[in-house]
């Protein structure tokens, strides 16, 4: 039988409200730190010059028959283009909220550029073949920014450069060079890329990142530090909380501020590719979980000496991610204690209930009852030493849907959404509150912090320095100071 709730005492009268902290303004040229690829002159510019080479493409020296005939067909092929690939988002339930208009629009004007230069190949100008050739890697560009706008991977084209060239991330060495820095005084972290193996779970997974702080490299041998497991959104890579999250400054800050100590991070691969939306549940997508807390926590512990008590081990997750950290916390309280969860939904999500049963867990409606958190917090009853932290969105009173009339964002409106639909969000709205206060009938401490915002990377940016120092004391960090939650 489940564990049954006490009956709550009545609240207490609630005190004047306190303004809440408000990110500033998004400057997208100072958040991308460099060529902005999320607005502002470079994508503004790639998409005129796609238009001029499609409308050039299809020319005004045609014959009737073109424009009675083969142009009409040819938007008819772009519609549909854009149709069979939107349905087949929603189908697979890649993404649990809606993309944004615009994707669909600049998709379809790609399928349709094909269908230009193929049918309007025949009896065309020479020059106007090549511009049709040019137009098709144009429009195939601009959906792929509109996609990124949405997702909000790279922020730059630095950063995308670095991505796609497997550049090297902040303070990144290689494992084999560890061994030489022992018991030496390192001014900043190091940053590892490790592949751990999967045995225990079977999970095909990419390589994940290992932080390890100042503190480790002192002394003969690694100190039992705690550990903080980061997890990234729905559509994911490991290297995203560096790349679009930017915590590396964030993290190193800490342990300078600390005297080199710090907890070590693992960045996880909860997907093990870019849209496999796992949502860190066992399941046809995967055993992600298992993967996370059968083959990551060991092999961390192992190889690298960390602390392998719960009450050092905490979890924090955005988006998606953040529904993660309370499913792993509340699921396996003595493999973890501490979790912030930054913007996730209620539970597990790939659509309605009916698609995340048929989804996530191949039909299996027990298994959705094994992964939702509220269930799994009153059938588990009373926690011990177990605490959370969420962070939340509130839009601004004069927020507006970033995608304007439905084409492009408007110059300040938030970008980089995480693969999630800020607007027509299905399951986060009320979700911290609702799991804060379940959480807390069965004894674990949380609370619920807000920031005015909108639900990109730069907020989660935030909320993780936001809950930092109380994440380090919760787990026990040397050095650390209490800090409220």
């Amino acid at each position: 039988m489940g564990y049954v709730p006490p009956t709550p005492s009545p609240a207490p009268s609630p005190a004047e409200p306190t303004p809440l902290p408000q990110l500033p303004a998004t400057d997208v040229h100072q958040y991308a730190h460099g060529v902005s690829l999320l607005g502002g002159w470079l994508p503004l510019t790639i998409e005129i010059v796609a238009v001029v080479t499609v409308i050039v493409a299809i020319g005004w020296r045609r014959t009737r028959r073109w424009w009675m005939v083969w142009l009409p067909v040819c938007v008819v092929i772009g519609v549909l283009g854009a149709l069979a690939a939107r349905t087949y988002v929603n189908s697979e339930g890649l993404a649990s909220d809606p993309a944004p208009f615009y994707l669909w629009v600049w998709t379809g004007i790609f399928v349709a550029g094909v269908a230009v230069a193929v049918l309007g190949w025949r009896g065309n100008f020479w020059w106007r073949r090549g511009v049709a050739l040019l137009a098709i890697p144009l429009t195939l560009l601009t959906a792929l920014l509109a996609l990124n706008k949405w997702v909000g991977y790279y922020p730059s084209v630095q950063a995308a450069w670095g991505a796609l060239t497997a550049g090297p991330l902040p303070n990144q060495i290689d494992a084999a060079d560890l061994p030489g820095l022992r018991n030496t005084v390192q001014t900043t972290g190091k940053l590892v890329e490790v592949d751990i193996g999967s045995d225990a779970s079977g999970f095909k997974h990419r390589s994940e990142y290992v932080y390890l702080p100042p503190a480790w490299f002192a002394g003969p041998t690694p100190p039992r530090l705690p550990v903080i497991m980061m997890v990234a959104g729905e559509f994911n890579t490991p290297a995203d909380w560096m790349r679009s999250g930017n915590v590396m400054p964030i993290i190193d800050g800490y342990a300078q501020s600390h005297g080199g100590q710090a907890p070590i991070f693992v960045f996880v691969d909860s997907g093990g590719s870019f849209n496999n939306d796992t949502e860190c549940v066992n399941g046809p997508r995967g055993d992600s979980a298992d993967h996370l807390t059968k083959d990551v926590r060991p092999y961390v512990v192992d190889h690298f000496g960390a602390s392998d008590q719960a009450v050092n081990w905490a979890v924090v997750g955005w988006s998606m991610g953040g529904t993660c950290a309370i499913d792993l916390t509340v699921m396996h309280p003595e493999l973890f204690s501490t979790f912030e969860d930054i913007a996730g939904d209620h539970g597990p999500t790939a659509g309605s209930k009916d698609q995340t049963i048929s989804r996530l867990y191949g039909g299996d409606a027990a298994a959705w009852d094994q992964f939702d958190p509220r269930t799994v917090m009153l059938k588990h009853g009373p926690y011990e030493g177990v605490s959370g932290w969420f962070e939340d969105t509130v839009k601004p009173a004069n927020a507006a849907s970033p995608y304007g009339s439905g084409h492009r964002p408007q110059s300040d409106a938030p970008l980089g959404f995480g693969g999630h639909d800020e607007f027509r969000d299905s399951d986060e709205a009320g979700a911290a509150d609702d799991l804060c206060a379940t959480a807390q009938t069965v004894g674990i401490s949380c609370a619920v912090h807000r920031i005015i915002s909108f639900h990109t990377w730069q907020f989660a940016e935030r909320a993780f320095s936001d809950a930092l120092p109380w994440l380090a004391a919760q787990i026990k960090t040397p050095g650390a100071t209490d800090s409220p939650a």
